[in-house]
């Protein structure tokens, strides 16, 4: 067998715990002159009275910065809330897709007027109201929320919408149009 060397370890009389580790502890203060007066090299070593540790933790700041971060540019991280959610509702799309079902039956879903802050349910009665017809909230095939309206009301659903939220831009509207496939003889 290899010989092993032994290390001596010590341990501190305070609290029994090694001198690196007396700061876990609850006696501080008595396992630092326990060591200081005992063993005062290893005090030095953990405890230099020079600028130690201690001193140049009670000097950080969160505000050093490195010189290399403030020539960085800002970035889009720092805008405000107010401006990305402007932002955010610049670039979203109001989509309004015309499906169609069996024969001559066909629906309107309205996807995308949550970004503007528009109450789909409100917004589902207005189109009930105005067209006479059935029209409801649901999730489409994504998850998101979208206002069905029962008939082919493209067009005027666009307007109604011009008409009352003004928050949407005219250029953010798109159509879609969603025919179904028939089906191709065997």
């Amino acid at each position: 067998m290899a010989d092993i060397e032994r290390k001596e370890v010590l341990y501190c009389e305070v609290c029994t715990l090694p001198p690196e580790f007396c700061e876990f502890g609850t006696t501080l203060e008595k396992c630092k002159q326990w060591l200081q007066k005992e063993h005062p090299e290893e005090f030095e070593k953990l405890y230099s009275t020079g600028e130690g540790i201690e001193e140049k933790m009670g000097k950080a700041t969160l505000d050093d910065k490195p010189a290399e971060e403030e020539k960085k540019p800002v970035k889009s991280k720092n805008l405000s809330k107010a401006e990305k959610e402007l932002q955010k509702k610049q670039n979203a799309k109001v989509f309004i897709e015309r499906v169609e079902r069996n024969k001559r039956k066909c629906v309107t879903s309205v996807l995308g007027l949550e970004v503007f802050d528009i109450d789909l349910k409100k917004a589902a009665k207005i189109f009930a109201n105005r067209f006479a017809c059935g029209s409801s909230v649901a999730k489409n095939k994504q998850g998101l929320d979208e206002i069905v309206v029962q008939g082919d009301f493209s067009e005027e659903i666009r307007d109604l919408i011009l008409e009352n939220w003004s928050v949407v831009p005219e250029n953010n509207i798109e159509f879609v149009e969603k025919k179904k496939k028939k089906a191709t003889p065997a």
